[in-house]
């Protein structure tokens, strides 16, 4: 499918911009075509072609774009590893990978992985020096026989509760992605900017369609609020892509109204949940309406969303409805559906979800079950078809017997008007066998709200025996590679007492 699509796009958009990094350095997409087939011509004089897999250990770059399409082009298989991944995470998730060769940046250790080759690849400062030691020209690369269950990726989890897995994705499910996701269309986009790390499913799967609307993407070293906001504004990109944590640090930029927004017509956000309070200040402040999506690694980043005129029920409290193309049901720990408004687990089925856990037969036998995905998160359904979202299966606790889910206390602190960040943590108690605790990021760190002040506020809305029994106050909550909340690291803490 890519291989395809990326000769589709050297005709249709030519000499038109795909990518233009921080520094100002672009490729066009007949550059993208040519520089790819040439790379695929040096990875094939490397013994790679169908079947191999190439892990890139490489930032968010052009470089990225150009292996993982001339991989595609061989028939091998990219896995993507997070660049900011530690050493010892690298090295665990290519332990599991076990890839033919690794593209890398830096110097990887390779004498625990059977000594696989390793190459470095150089990230170009000047436009036409893509990869000068990875390529060769004049070689003609024979095209692959169209087959749908070709895989074509391996998307790692972020890993924040044990060992990585990778979920594999073929052909088959990257065009069911983009038929969800666009239809199939190809054209009418604009400038966007690169949100997520490309290792991540919100690239990896779907670069295809991503490279079919023809767009230009921007790409940062790193990500900052100020930046982007500048690149909306100059650029005039008309969709604002980001998780919930990002859309707030946007809101403290200071002197924002220095730019012009007119352009937003949506915001659309995923991978963190956004407090209702958030969802209101982010469309004043864009004046344009928000999106929330929910979805998994494992389901191909597609899954459930509130329509962007939602009525506030929909678009503040809930991650919407199941995406055309998807199916959703909340089941309990028998596989059997709940009835309305319990919670249970929610399952996802569509053609997009993964083939399965790369070289993990056992974690996919336990996570697909008769075609449906279970997703390890714990929500309910209201009577309007809308899904809320209450955290995450290894999440709940127990005090005094009763189930307790975090993300429905965090739903209810978060509207404080004292607090920034919060996430709510089991503690364990002689009495109760667990407590929870309010880990609270203040507006004002010398002055934050007190125990008593937080459970007064959500009395209204929670039952006695859920309302937070201690309060820890930090200056920021630690964060995963996928900038998720690590509560694994704050339940570490509280074990530690």
């Amino acid at each position: 499918m890519l291989p395809e699509i990326v000769r589709q796009t050297a005709i249709k958009f030519s000499n038109s911009a795909a990518y233009i990094s921080q520094d100002g350095n672009k490729i066009t997409y007949r550059e993208l075509d040519q520089i790819s087939q040439e790379v695929a011509a040096w990875m094939g004089s490397k013994g790679l072609g169908e079947g191999s897999v190439v892990a890139l250990c490489l930032p968010s770059c052009i470089e990225y774009i150009l292996s993982y399409l001339a991989a595609a082009k061989l028939g091998a298989i990219t896995a993507g590893i997070n660049p900011r991944f530690t050493n010892p995470e690298k090295l665990e998730v290519l332990e599991v990978l076990r890839p033919n060769l690794i593209l890398t940046t830096s110097d990887i250790d390779s004498s625990k992985l059977n000594n696989v080759e390793v190459e470095k690849v150089q990230i170009s400062a000047a436009s036409g020096e893509f990869m000068p030691n990875n390529r060769i020209q004049n070689q003609t690369i024979n095209d692959l026989p169209s087959d749908p269950d070709r895989a074509v990726c391996i998307c790692f989890t972020s890993g924040s509760t044990g060992t990585p897995k990778g979920a594999l994705f073929t052909n088959r499910q990257l065009q069911a992605i983009s038929t969800i996701d666009t239809g199939g269309a190809w054209g009418g986009a604009g400038h966007r900017y690169a949100s997520t790390e490309f290792a991540h499913v919100g690239v990896m799967t779907k670069l295809p369609w991503l490279l079919a609307s023809g767009g230009t993407t921007h790409l940062m070293e790193k990500w900052r609020a100020e930046p982007i906001l500048r690149l909306i504004h100059d650029n005039r990109i008309a969709a604002v892509s980001a998780i919930a944590p990002q859309v707030a640090l946007m809101l403290k930029v200071e002197g924002a109204d220095r730019f012009d927004f007119s352009c937003v017509k949506a915001i659309v956000s995923g991978g963190a949940l956004a407090p209702p309070e958030l969802v209101k200040a982010g469309r004043d402040f864009f004046d344009a309406p928000w999106s929330i999506r929910y979805s998994s690694t494992e389901s191909g980043g597609v899954g459930l969303g509130t329509s962007l005129d939602a009525d506030d029920q929909e678009a503040l409290h809930t991650v919407g409805r199941p995406r055309l193309g998807v199916e959703a049901s909340i089941r309990d720990d028998e596989g059997q559906l709940v009835t309305p408004g319990e919670i249970g687990e929610i399952w996802l089925r569509s053609d997009a979800i993964m083939s399965c856990y790369w070289n993990d037969p056992l974690s996919t036998k336990e996570t697909i079950i008769e075609g449906w995905l279970k997703t390890g998160d714990l929500a309910f359904q209201d009577p309007n078809g809308c899904f809320h979202l209450a955290g995450r299966i290894n999440e709940m606790f127990i005090r005094g017997g009763y189930n307790i889910f975090p993300l429905e206390i965090e739903k209810v602190l978060s509207a404080h008007q004292s607090i920034s960040e919060v996430a709510v943590i089991p503690r364990k108690d002689e009495v109760m066998g667990e407590i929870g605790v309010a880990v609270i990021v203040p507006k004002e760190f010398d002055n934050p709200p007190s125990l008593e002040d937080l459970r007064k506020h959500s009395q209204e809305y929670l039952a006695q025996y859920k309302l937070p029994e201690a309060i820890r106050v930090v200056e920021t909550l630690p964060r995963n590679t996928s900038d998720k909340i690590d509560r694994l690291k704050l339940r570490e803490y509280e074990d530690s007492q």
